[in-house]
């Protein structure tokens, strides 16, 4: 009896297990930090990797406010791609990507999405442009959240070569011409710095 209630009491004290949207988030903030601090996606090891119904117990409906990994990530491929294919999903995945190996830009999946805000010129437009941030398409969200776990499991391919930046084909903003293109998709052109 006496085992019985200690076991009780440790459990009782060691709280409820941790959900499928808990492991998911913790997951993903090491995902995110493994690629910081090896300045490359590389795929994850198997015990490592977010798992599909992991990712979709993380904000399901696309409601909730963009504090972790997976839907800031998510989120950003949402409303760049959205009413795209796959793979123009993907290309923006791998800037995004890129950019969290890449020192110049911030160490955080959240802080890259949201960078420039605070100047009022933000990196992804979407931030910035007045409107909800909800996602508002469930199969859309759906897709962009499964090529968001792969990207942080660093399975996905990088078609856009190491591209840092973006812009739709419909655009010709000025920045294009200091930069080189490494990959062009039917939606989007992609770039890096030279050198």
């Amino acid at each position: 009896m006496l085992a019985c209630w200690l076991l009780s009491c440790t459990s009782a004290l060691a709280g409820p297990p941790p959900t499928k949207a808990e492991i998911a988030r913790q997951k993903a903030e090491q995902l995110e930090q493994r690629v910081v601090e090896t300045d490359r996606i590389e795929p994850a090891p198997d015990a490592a990797r977010l798992t599909p119904e992991g990712v979709e117990a993380v904000d399901p409906r696309g409601l909730a406010p963009l504090d972790d990994a997976i839907s800031c990530l998510a989120r950003s491929i949402y409303w760049e791609a959205k009413g795209t294919d796959q793979r123009e999903m993907q290309a923006v995945a791998n800037v995004i990507m890129n950019r969290l190996g890449n020192p110049e830009f911030p160490s955080s999946l959240c802080e890259i999405v949201q960078q420039g805000a605070e100047s009022g010129h933000c990196q992804f437009s979407w931030w910035c442009d007045g409107r909800p941030d909800e996602a508002n398409e469930p199969e859309q969200y759906t897709a962009a959240k499964e090529v968001a776990r792969r990207a942080l499991n660093g399975t996905l391919p990088d078609i856009t070569h190491g591209a840092l930046f973006f812009h739709h084909r419909s655009i010709s903003p000025g920045w294009m011409s200091t930069l080189v293109r490494t990959a062009r998709t039917h939606e989007f052109n992609f770039y890096r710095q030279p050198g």
